[in-house]
């Protein structure tokens, strides 16, 4: 089953099923990928608190994820 990544899809759960994702994440400057606590963020929480745009990360993850 195709992992489905939504905002409020947990960081630690889409690194879990894919480690890719964390190649998006860094990219888009979200550089503490690795830091536990992001682990139990929401997409949409760990972008806010980077002041980036949820929606595009979570195109680019998808647009990845699409593509294997």
């Amino acid at each position: 089953m195709a992992l489905q990544v939504t905002k409020k899809t947990l960081i630690g759960e889409m690194l879990q099923q894919d480690m890719g994702i964390a190649a998006i994440l860094m990219a888009s400057g979200m550089h503490c990928v690795g830091c536990p606590a992001s682990q139990m963020e929401s997409l949409e929480e760990a972008c806010m608190v980077h002041g980036m745009n949820a929606d595009e990360v979570l195109a680019s993850i998808n647009e990845y994820l699409e593509g294997k």
